[in-house]
């Protein structure tokens, strides 16, 4: 199988208030996919950053008698730091402040104004800067936006984008795209939006400074999420002359086999409608616009935005008000990576909204990790220690198991689909189920009884402990986009090395291997 290219981001964070869960459960799905996909020997960036510019981070400065650059830098290695203690193995992390960002930024506004899809005007309408938005009048719900921030009236002078003439090329996007937004529920929202009609878009300002400048304007900065969402394209070292990008823009974008935005649902209409307008304002004028097909731009925008939904704590929206906003980095501390990293996408679907329990965290850590996977790997390896001196025992030619179904079952296989149709919950529940018959199959066969029925039985004891070293291999080969540390300990207690390139297609155990001693995988909660 031909290797592909995948391009894979999480949003940028903006640098406003600490890492929370939703940016931890961001994080986390783009690197369960790209270790998926690297698993699976194709060719993955995943890139990720900080958004750093906008009206909030000048007042936020003025207000603690700062410069915004110090806030910047302050927050920005915070979610540096989140990613590193997450586990999240990222090719690049890019900040908006950064000039390899701002000249890119520039560079995108001018292709876009140079095929006349920007033109000055007069700007009155309600803007919420908690939210760096503009909103109709029709979206507001109570006087406030539909986030639930307040809104304030402005009256400006600024730049629009001709965003409604982008409605049709959109709607054939939706409707002829397949999986361009996921899951279908936010496909629909997005959709009936686009539908109920599009406004021009404000796509600058003049009355603060902390932006990227507009180019021959210096009065005015370039609206924070045509900045923020230029991101995407700058990291990989795009330029408006396309023989002059870089490397990695020419094989993660222009030829890549899949682009792939994960982002939560309240920034999904910036990525669904604004960013493929951006990006084909950048490449076509008004007029070759209108007679474009899908497969005219299928490549010049991306292939899939994922939008996953909220997470509650104790099923009350988090705020710290009332204090019970979940710290990322409290939770590691207390329980450790990978118990946060299952939890966050074994106990609930991937797309919807999720709550945060206490109580639920340590169930479902004791039920699948510790009395399931965690008793299952500690079983085996005592047995093997303690009957054939630490040795993997062979699979006789003649075996009654030789059919067993954990010897038949392909659990990469089995768990394929759901992978990349990004049901992880789906993947988590077959692993966990395999190692349930794992650990029916051990309590079924009783090898440490059969080691005691002379040399009959301790060669069917031998086929049982084999079976059961292989279906932990399946597993640990399984979690390793979810738990990776836990899966290089388990590789490691039966040393063998893991697959560098990919999955085993074939997984071959050396009788000549000697397992390490017993070691508890996970410690109960």
């Amino acid at each position: 199988m031909q290797n592909k290219n995948i391009y894979i981001t999480s949003p940028i964070y903006y640098v406003n208030g600490d890492p929370h869960i939703g940016h931890a459960y961001t994080s986390i799905a783009c690197d369960i996919f790209t270790r998926w996909s690297k698993l699976q020997n194709n060719d993955v960036f995943f890139a990720t950053g900080t958004d750093e510019f906008g009206q909030k981070i000048e007042k936020a400065a003025k207000s603690l008698n700062k410069d915004p650059i110090e806030i910047c830098n302050e927050y920005s290695a915070k979610f540096k730091n989140l990613a590193s203690i997450l586990n999240v193995d990222y090719n690049d992390f890019i900040r908006t402040t950064q000039q390899r960002h701002t000249d890119k930024v520039q560079m995108f506004w001018t292709k876009i104004f140079d095929n006349n899809w920007i033109y000055k005007g007069k700007y009155e309408g309600w803007y919420a800067i908690r939210d760096e938005a503009f909103y109709d009048e029709k979206e507001l719900i109570n006087g406030k936006a539909p986030s639930g921030a307040d809104v304030e009236w402005k009256s400006e002078e600024c730049y629009f984008f001709k965003l409604s003439k982008f409605q049709n090329i959109l709607e054939l996007i939706y409707k002829n795209k397949q999986n361009f937004i996921m899951p279908q529920t936010r496909l629909n929202e997005i959709a009936s939006f686009v539908k109920s009609g599009l406004n021009d878009l404000c796509v600058s300002r003049s009355n603060f400074e902390w932006g990227v400048k507009v180019p021959n304007n210096t009065n005015h900065v370039i609206y924070v999420w045509l900045d923020a969402l230029t991101n995407y394209i700058s990291i990989l070292d795009y330029n408006s002359d396309s023989s002059l990008s870089g490397a990695n823009y020419k094989k993660y974008w222009e030829n890549a086999n899949k682009k792939i935005h994960f982002v939560g649902k309240d920034i999904l209409r910036f990525h669904a409608v604004y960013w493929p307008a951006f990006l084909l304002a950048s490449i076509y004028n008004e007029e070759s616009l209108q007679n474009l097909t899908i497969k005219d731009i299928e490549g010049e925008i991306p292939d899939t935005i994922f939008a996953h939904g909220w997470w509650t704590k104790d099923g009350e929206k988090m705020s710290k008000s009332l204090g019970n906003v979940v710290d990322p980095f409290e939770t590691v501390k207390n329980y450790g990576c990978d118990k946060f990293r299952y939890f966050l996408f074994a106990s609930n679907t991937f797309g919807n909204d999720g709550n945060f329990s206490e109580n639920d965290f340590i169930a479902k850590t004791n039920s699948d990790l510790v009395n399931n996977f965690g008793n299952l790997v500690q079983r085996t390896l005592t047995i093997i220690t303690k009957n054939f001196d630490g040795f993997i025992p062979q699979l006789s030619e003649n075996s009654d198991f030789i059919k067993h179904s954990l010897l038949t079952t392909n659990l990469i296989d089995l768990i394929n689909n759901d992978m990349n149709s990004f049901s992880f919950e789906k993947a988590l529940q077959e692993i966990i189920k395999y190692s349930s018959l794992a650990n029916e199959f051990i309590d079924k066969s009783a090898p440490w009884k059969l080691v005691k029925e002379g040399e009959n039985g301790i060669k069917k004891a031998q086929d049982v402990m084999f079976i059961l070293v292989f279906a932990i291999l399946q597993i640990a080969q399984a979690f390793q986009s979810f738990i990776p540390s836990t899966s290089k300990k388990v590789f490691d207690f039966f040393n063998i090395l893991p697959n560098q390139n990919g999955f085993y297609t074939n997984l071959q155990i050396n009788h000549k291997n000697k397992t390490n001693p017993p070691q508890i995988l996970f410690d109960r909660l």
